[in-house]
């Protein structure tokens, strides 16, 4: 059941859902919990967007 709860955090993170969404569908009482969790899942994100910023200097 956790590696369920794990993936639909990260799959839901990936799919840009509002990190306040998640927080409130796991129960998590503080957004520094999900963050600290599931927040590797962006690192991916932002070095895409540090890309897209580059490209465009």
């Amino acid at each position: 059941m956790h590696d369920l709860r794990h993936t639909s955090a990260t799959l839901l993170i990936n799919r840009g859902v509002h990190a306040k969404i998640i927080l409130e569908r796991l129960g998590h009482a503080d957004i520094r919990i999900t963050m600290d969790t599931y927040g590797h899942t962006l690192r991916a994100d932002d070095k895409a967007a540090a890309d897209r910023l580059d490209d465009l200097f």
